[in-house]
């Protein structure tokens, strides 16, 4: 099992954890990642877009205008799509872009972000993590102390407000839970900073 160092609020060395190599110590699969994350973007599309056919455009009863003499192109009615204010030729309408995907290709997908956070050093686990009271000026201190990236994700074993109101107003930074990330998070962030706790938490839901 792979072996990292844990850190503490203070950036100081606070011993190792072992970690599960079946989650964190696999060849990355970029294959699954991709299709993943493609798979989450497609889920948040809303899917309201639209626009009127010929056939919904307002007026187009009489010819425009006759059919010869006047130098134009001949023109039945004036909701063609050629003419201007006419409808639009295959309008998009409002549909849904979800899908799903497999669930051991979701599996594998998480374990290669995991593992590929901790095969590029961009991987930090802290011993605990907590605050009095939410304080921006706290949590940045604590970022620069664990030397974070300026995008990082902080992942926590529960919601703590007190995290997450301390986080909020940092560009960059962004947190959630153990039960709640996802892959797309992991991978759009440079440093994935989690507490040993939702390490163990992770470890025992895939394992």
């Amino acid at each position: 099992m792979a072996k990292i160092e844990m850190l503490n609020m203070a950036g100081e060395n606070a011993g190792s954890l072992e970690l599960n190599d079946a989650i964190f110590g696999i060849e990355p699969n970029e294959f699954a990642v991709h299709e993943v994350i493609k798979n989450f973007l497609a889920n948040q599309r809303q899917g309201t877009q639209s626009a009127k056919t010929r056939g919904e455009v307002r007026g187009g009863g009489r010819k425009p205008f006759r059919q010869k003499g006047t130098g134009r192109h001949r023109q039945g009615s004036t909701t063609d799509p050629s003419q201007v204010g006419g409808g639009v030729a295959f309008a998009p309408k409002p549909r849904s872009y979800r899908y799903t995907i497999n669930k051991k290709v979701r599996r594998l997908a998480m374990f290669s972000a995991l593992s590929a956070k901790l095969r590029e050093n961009e991987l930090i686990v802290v011993d605990a993590l907590g605050f009095e009271a939410p304080k921006t000026k706290e949590m940045v201190k604590f970022l620069e102390a664990v030397k974070a990236g300026k995008k990082a994700l902080i992942v926590t074993e529960a919601k703590d407000d007190n995290v997450v109101k301390s986080a909020a107003n940092i560009p960059g930074v962004a947190t959630t839970t153990a039960g709640q990330m996802n892959v797309y998070e992991i991978v759009n962030h440079n440093s994935f900073i989690i507490t040993k706790d939702a390490v163990k938490k992770i470890e025992e839901v895939y394992a």
